[in-house]
């Protein structure tokens, strides 16, 4: 039996069954029964936040494993092609526009929690299929081809469910994090994860490259280990307390909401909201228009093995560590808003910082690592801020239904920036990688401007932080 969040018990039979599994999670479950979030005491928040930061740590490991340096490597492994990685690229983007009808669903359910398990749980065992076609192409039964398809389907499968739930979790922790503590929370919650990208990632890559099988078959392996861990996080949120969305909205009076217009036309007579997703979809399209060829850069065009680039991937780790709780702290301080506009100016040259890179010695061993540090430290501010930004400005009803909609304008932004990046970085007469990240760093400052006029409370003013 599952005693405490602290003294989570490993599966220890490779046999058990769904329901002996889910039976001490269930009785877990009355540990963190639905209730009002009027009626959250002390104990309950504080017994919450720890279970979410092991959720988030487990996820993470997850997430590093069926994502970015580790995912792709294993797609070119199996000799996938510039637009298959591309495509790769998009898909979490393309998708993000499911969230609104995520948050429709959600906000017409009573349990947060079922429904994120609903969700999260089958699109995470789906990976175990890829495990199955990993086994199939060693015994010559698949072709690689058919595997980098089942590879691209099932990163579709995973990020619909995902869309759909994201709205509802993050609503779900708006309401268990109290204001005042969302910088902290959220940093100390960032950093305990990505530590756990910072030190699995490096670790994951030699495995798979100094696998004696080759390096397809020891991303199965890892994969394994990925989706056990994915599960459970999962398991870790029965010690959450659950939100009936149906409950948590009625402390608006009945005046107030029939006032109040609904989902998508109240974030049309939003102006302020209107505003900051303008900065978000514009900044989202600025950093993905070159952001994504960066490392298959580094792994095909320079040809840098992977444990190289996972190496530098764990430093952007290690800065957010080191920095989200830094952040945190000053943004439950002096507001999201000064700390975006200041960051953001400096991750608006990254893109011609990189332009100097190379494969000399002083590159490999310094340059690299200090970009990587650099954009780790600069990012963990971004993703901390956005996030807590929205949570400040969207009004306590319907919150799912506003962070949807950023988050599907987020993804067209991304997506198209990716889409225009990789045409962009074809063209003969554009200057390829150079003129592409020229261009971003262009775009990233331009982005930069609606974020001026977005009114955010308790948030300091630019020129009062910067003592003027």
């Amino acid at each position: 039996m599952i005693k405490s969040v602290g003294e989570f018990t490993p599966v220890k039979s490779p046999v058990l069954t769904v329901s002996e599994f889910l039976e001490p999670i269930q009785e877990a479950a009355a540990i963190a029964p639905i209730a009002p979030a009027s009626k959250l005491n002390k104990h309950a928040i504080r017994s919450s936040l720890k279970a979410s930061t092991l959720d988030g740590v487990f996820s993470a490991f997850f997430s590093c494993v069926t994502a970015e340096v580790l995912l792709s490597n294993f797609l070119l492994q199996l000799g996938a092609t510039s637009v298959e990685i591309g495509l790769l690229s998009a898909i979490p983007m393309l998708t993000n526009f499911l969230q609104p009808i995520g948050a429709y669903f959600a906000d017409r359910t009573t349990s947060r929690r079922w429904y994120s398990l609903r969700l999260f749980c089958p699109s995470r065992l789906l990976w175990l299929v890829l495990v199955l076609g990993i086994i199939l192409f060693s015994a010559n039964l698949a072709p690689a081809h058919q595997l980098i398809k089942w590879t691209l389907i099932i990163a579709l499968v995973t990020h619909i469910f995902g869309s759909l739930g994201s709205a509802s979790w993050v609503s779900w922790m708006a309401v268990l994090v109290p204001q005042q503590l969302r910088g902290r929370y959220f940093g100390f919650r960032n950093s305990a994860a990505n530590l756990t990208n910072f030190l699995s990632v490096p670790l994951l890559g030699l495995v798979v490259s100094n696998w004696g099988d080759g390096a397809i078959q020891g991303y199965s392996v890892i994969l394994i280990m990925a989706v056990l861990a994915g599960i459970i996080s999962l398991g870790c949120q029965f010690f959450m307390v659950d939100v009936n969305p149906q409950v948590s909205t009625q402390k608006i009076t009945p005046s107030q909401n029939s006032e109040q217009p609904l989902g998508f036309f109240s974030v049309l007579k939003d102006r302020n909201f209107l505003t900051f997703l303008l900065h978000y979809g514009l900044w989202m399209f600025a950093v993905n228009l070159s952001a994504p060829f960066f490392s298959i850069y580094l792994l095909r065009d320079l040809n840098l093995d992977v444990s190289w680039v996972t190496s530098y991937t764990s430093l952007t780790a290690g800065a957010n560590v080191l920095m989200l709780v830094f952040w945190g702290k000053l943004a439950d301080r002096i507001g999201n808003r000064p700390i975006l506009l200041l960051v953001g100016m400096v991750l608006a040259i990254v893109p011609l910082l990189k332009l100097t890179a190379s494969t000399n010695s002083f590159s490999l061993w310094l340059w690299f690592p200090l970009l990587y540090m650099l954009s780790g430290g600069a990012w963990s501010a971004i993703d901390l801020c956005s996030n807590n930004l929205q949570m400040a400005i969207a009004p306590l009803h319907q919150p799912s239904s506003y962070f949807a909609i950023a988050a599907a304008l987020g993804g067209l932004g991304g997506a198209l920036g990716t889409t225009v990046g990789g045409v962009v970085a074809e063209l003969p007469n554009f200057g390829g990688l150079p003129g592409l990240f020229i261009l971003s760093t262009v775009l990233r400052l331009l982005a930069l401007l609606p974020l001026i006029f977005v009114r955010e409370p308790r948030s300091f003013d630019l020129k009062t932080f910067l003592g003027g």
